[in-house]
């Protein structure tokens, strides 16, 4: 990939979505912020990464089709995607999810990086077939070994749908690379759902990972072939 390209990261303004773009920044791409609410925080990004901030509301379809047009009008070329971008976590057991926890959950890791990922296909990658895509999934959701983590109710079911949602897409267009990470506990906002006695617990077993060393993750999904 050339240096000078634009590389699109979700959730950007905070955690493990601004440890990626500052280990993007450092690769030589020019990291796009992308930003939900915090407009100064992902402001601040950009000016430490020489990086663009971009107002990208994964909950709004309009949000999602002016940031289309805004990296449109880019004179570089997007290179990538990172999904980091996540709503706030709520705990609750299989039985007492809400909808509207649900619903939140999938429109952020499902919906609208649908939307959003179908848009970047046709403008920026299918004429070159070229791109790559890395979605952050979670430890949490299990695997062949073990069971997925109790109580994270829709989070857990949401990466899911982003698991799904990334299959289709490398099925459909084999030439793109799509990728996935499954960071464990990582120090970042979402902590604050859990009680410190259980964080205690965990940090006892293992270590807490943090956002630059998920962020080093990403980054050599971005660079293998």
């Amino acid at each position: 990939m050339s240096a000078s390209k634009l590389f699109l990261v979700s959730g950007g303004s905070g955690g493990i979505g601004a440890a990626t773009c500052e280990a993007l920044a450092a690769a030589g791409f020019v990291p796009v912020v992308g930003y939900h609410s915090a407009a100064a925080a992902a402001e601040q990004v950009a000016e430490r990464t020489g990086g663009i901030a971009l107002a990208l509301d994964l909950a709004s379809d309009a949000s999602i089709d002016q940031a289309l047009v805004r990296l449109a009008g880019e004179p570089a070329s997007l290179a990538g995607a990172v999904l980091a971008g996540s709503p706030p976590l709520v705990l609750a057991p299989f039985g007492k999810i809400l909808s509207d926890d649900l619903q939140a959950q999938l429109q952020v890791n499902v919906l609208g990086p649908q939307r959003l990922l179908a848009g970047l296909v046709r403008q920026c990658w299918r004429g070159q077939k070229d791109g790559v895509v890395i979605g952050v999934l979670s430890q949490a959701m299990g695997d062949e070994s073990g069971h997925a983590a109790s109580g994270l109710g829709a989070y857990v079911i949401a990466k899911y749908g982003m698991a799904g949602l990334l299959a289709v897409l490398a099925a459909d267009y084999p030439w793109l690379r799509v990728r996935t990470v499954r960071p464990g506990y990582t120090e970042t906002r979402m902590l604050t759902a859990f009680d410190e006695r259980f964080l205690a617990l965990q940090r006892d077993k293992q270590p807490f990972q943090t956002p630059q060393e998920v962020a080093a993750q990403i980054l050599a999904e971005v660079h293998r072939r």
